[in-house]
């Protein structure tokens, strides 16, 4: 657990850091009823927050919306945010990373949403689906964040190896994930990082459906 200056009441779990390999940090946020920031923090960067349990108050610039379990939030570059746990105590996933702009293309806008809002695409997807949080194929934005469900018994058609790399955190159910050549049994409330081009599969091996909330880098040629 870490302790960071501008919150009060909140202890900071750090999951994914550049300290790692990672291009972007993830942390796991626990904050006590009242618990948050203490003022409005601009740090440059680009953020996206996850209400994982309780009711928080996420601000972006001038917007403040009260979000529950499954409420998002995406705060673009350069834009004030604050965290406030309203009435009990909330938990919430916390995603950050200098935003890489292109040329003749603003950046997003701040944008809220709810996961039971989200379509499930399960186009060739038997037995599972994904929610596309922040959308997909809008090159003003650089990361994704997607919701990825399984039945049980259903799994990736395939073993995936790609540039992109992931910070992966279990919301729900149980699983069989690889990594590289091993096996781990992933449970609620598990995170795994993995690197580009790490060889990757999903095996839902529980009673009930799984799901996780996936980040990913995105739309951005190769840095040399």
């Amino acid at each position: 657990p870490s302790r960071l200056p501008g919150f009060a009441g909140t202890v900071v779990r750090f999951q994914a850091a550049p300290a790692l390999g990672a291009r972007f940090a993830q942390a796991l946020l626990e904050m006590a009823a009242g618990g948050g920031t203490t003022a409005l923090r601009d740090d440059g960067l680009e953020h996206f927050f996850y209400v994982l349990e309780g009711n928080v108050a996420v601000t972006a610039g001038t917007q403040t919306r009260v979000l529950g379990a499954g409420g998002y939030a995406f705060v673009p570059p350069g834009t004030a945010y604050g965290l406030r746990a309203e009435g009990d105590a909330g938990r919430v996933a916390w995603v950050k990373r200098p935003y890489e702009a292109l040329p003749g293309i603003a950046p997003p806008a701040a944008r809220f949403g709810d996961r039971a809002d989200v379509p499930r695409d399960t186009t060739n997807r038997p037995g599972r689906y994904i929610q596309f949080l922040l959308g997909t194929g809008d090159l003003a934005f650089d990361f994704e964040m997607n919701l990825m469900g399984f039945e049980p018994g259903s799994h990736f058609p395939c073993i995936e190896t790609h540039i992109m790399e992931h910070g992966l955190l279990m919301l729900e159910g149980q699983g069989n994930y690889l990594l590289g050549r091993d096996w781990h049994e992933a449970w609620t409330g598990d995170f795994i990082w993995m690197g580009p081009f790490v060889p990757q599969q999903f095996y839902c091996t529980g009673w009930g459906p799984a799901a996780y909330l996936l980040y990913k880098n995105v739309n951005r040629d190769v840095a040399f």
